[in-house]
């Protein structure tokens, strides 16, 4: 055997004995996701378990080194270990904005110190990160932010506003945009890191029409900041925040996979229509809509395993976050639409205790924000046409 085979059994055996059987289980809401954090409370004793026994092994963040609280594998160990997780059903240990987005600018843009100080907490879920970019007159246009830092001695002070701050109301940390010159557009925005609980920082929830709210807007009133908080060079944060975007964009383009195990769509579909003599479903025009929708997100997840293969070897080309951002978003809201078609007349019901709390309809509504969050659809667009097609005048 290689050493690769060795590694994907030892996987597999380590994973069937620690895996708990709970976190074999599909997430059935935002609460039943582990976020980790300074106030996480973990929905069941097995995920806290669960969480300990990957964030030990570094396998919360298995490609990052090992000094940093990662697992130190390689790209082809990280791969087989995500797919024996997929062969058990096996939850993400750990949800966490902090490792798909500021842990990848931090190991390319951090000081030592930084890295230091946040990447273990981070890997082992201790500390919760949200993002400070948009502003109410700074969304696709993000480098028009006004949120002002001015140096004062060893601090800035940052005074402004941002708006749809993800789970603001619930981080501890956020990494935040602010404008430092007002000489250069990009040229003059800095990266900033600070504590939720420092002396004027405020939230304040914004409702969707999902009836939840995990957007907020975020107000910052003579904030005092540490200089050694900024991420890379004063007015070079723009560089950290192109970086970071693209490994937003990849994150969101994850809801566009195919399922693993339980599938929803096809449950709800059967349960709503029948099968037929056949076992098929037994509408045919909704069959064969499924089966459209599974052959493209099996067609997207082998092109993600492309570029994520690509991105690992330096190959990478720039503009392809945006077209598995792009792709991704749509796939996840055709898939809600089949759901909802799927479930027929119940998937409409908003509050019963049968349908979770109007779980399918609130879902469906949500994914209408996919194509506006980490960067609109419109944007994607452009960049692919300028990028990648090169088309004139794009």
């Amino acid at each position: 055997m290689t050493d690769l085979d060795t590694f994907r059994l030892e996987t597999r055996a380590w994973l069937e004995e620690n895996c708990p059987p709970s976190m074999r289980e599909p997430v059935r809401s935002d609460e039943d996701v582990c976020w980790g954090g300074r106030n996480y409370r973990p929905a069941n004793p097995e995920q806290k378990q669960w969480l300990d026994r990957m964030a030990t092994r570094g396998w919360t963040v298995p490609d990052w080194p090992k000094e940093y609280g990662g697992g130190g594998l390689s790209p082809e160990e990280t791969k087989v270990l995500r797919s024996e997780m997929a062969r058990i059903r096996a939850r993400n240990p750990l949800n966490s904005f902090g490792i798909s987005m500021l842990g990848p600018a931090l190991l390319k843009y951090g000081t030592e110190e930084q890295k230091l100080e946040h990447l273990p907490p981070i890997a082992r879920g201790e500390i919760r990160w949200c993002q400070g970019y948009s502003e109410p007159n700074a969304g696709s246009d993000l480098a028009a932010l006004a949120t002002s830092a001015e140096s004062d001695g060893d601090d800035y002070i940052v005074n402004g506003q941002k708006v749809w701050t993800s789970y603001a109301d619930k981080a501890d940390w956020i990494f935040c945009l602010v404008r430092t010159s007002k000489e250069s557009k990009q040229g003059g925005i800095s990266f900033l890191l600070f504590d939720m609980k420092t002396p004027g920082v405020s939230t304040k929830p914004i409702l969707l029409i999902s009836g939840y709210s995990p957007f907020c807007e975020t107000f910052f009133d003579n904030v005092r900041v540490p200089k050694r908080n900024r991420v890379h060079e004063e007015n070079r944060g723009w560089d950290v925040a192109k970086y970071l975007l693209g490994h937003e964009r990849e994150m969101i383009s994850g809801m566009g996979l195919a399922s693993s195990g339980r599938n929803p769509l096809i449950e709800g579909a059967i349960a709503t229509v029948g099968l037929d003599h056949d076992g098929r479903l037994a509408d045919p025009l909704l069959r064969a809509q499924i089966a459209q929708f599974e052959v493209r997100a099996h067609a997207f997840g082998a092109m993600s395993e492309r570029f994520i293969d690509e991105l690992k070897h330096g190959r990478a080309h720039p503009a392809q976050p945006s077209m598995m951002k792009y792709y991704g978003t749509e796939l996840n809201k055709q898939r809600h639409e089949l759901m909802m078609a799927a479930g027929g007349s119940d998937a409409l019901e908003w509050e019963s205790e049968r349908s979770n709390g109007g779980a399918p309809a609130r879902a469906w509504l949500r994914t209408k924000a996919n194509s506006i969050e980490g960067g609109t659809s419109e944007v994607q667009l452009n960049i692919v046409a300028k990028r990648i097609l090169e088309l004139p005048g794009a």
